[in-house]
């Protein structure tokens, strides 16, 4: 199915991961953008904010497109993905840093903490499952087998139970994917997730 009427901006803000993510944009039959400059951003196209790195280092380099973000995503309604930092960018903080996050979903990000001789280790890397438990059109909850890619030291925490989408087991339960309208956010990485990554941007790109 072709779907190249659909376009997704791909912000480019020096944190990593372009290229996986706009591979896997456009080999779902999409037209994937990358964006710089914030005032290429229109409310035609979805939004996915992807990212490796810390916390403030990715605030700072986004620091320029927020105005555009709160204004496509809170007013205009625009679907916004947020993958790995970008999910958590998303949210009011984190324990990684000191600056306030963009606030669009009521979370914040606290790091992973085990006991000396616990067999479990910091950062969560590798795959892992999902157990969806919230109804949504971004990752069916029908028992069908959700498998994705993670490396991270942080865990999301949310305010509002309602907003969280999926689970994993890393020890405990932490939220790996939540959402709140047109605003989603997700742990893993799907550009890194094969068949289970490209169903997820493919579903993304149809919403």
């Amino acid at each position: 199915m072709q779907l190249k009427k659909n376009k997704v901006n791909v912000l480019d803000y020096g944190m990593g991961n372009i290229q996986s993510v706009t591979n896997m944009v456009r080999k779902v039959g999409a037209i994937a953008n990358v964006v710089s400059n914030p005032f290429d951003l229109n409310d035609k196209s979805r939004i996915i904010i992807p990212g490796v790195g810390s916390f403030d280092a990715g605030l700072k380099n986004l620091k320029v497109f927020v105005p555009h973000l709160q204004k496509l995503v809170l007013e205009k309604r625009v679907l916004i993905l947020g993958i790995c930092l970008g999910m958590q960018l998303l949210s009011n903080r984190s324990e990684e840093g000191k600056m306030k996050g963009l606030g669009l979903i009521d979370a914040e990000f606290k790091r992973f903490s085990f006991e000396g001789n616990s067999p479990l280790r910091v950062p969560h890397v590798g795959w892992n499952h999902l157990n969806v438990v919230k109804k949504n059109i971004l990752i069916p909850n029908n028992g069908s087998e959700q498998r994705f890619y993670f490396t991270h030291s942080y865990h999301a925490v949310c305010a509002n139970e309602e907003d969280v989408l999926a689970t994993t087991e890393h020890g405990d339960t932490f939220t790996s994917a939540y959402c709140r309208d047109n605003i989603f956010g997700v742990q893993f990485h799907p550009e890194k997730s094969h068949r289970f990554g490209m169903a997820l941007i493919k579903r993304f790109v149809e919403l």
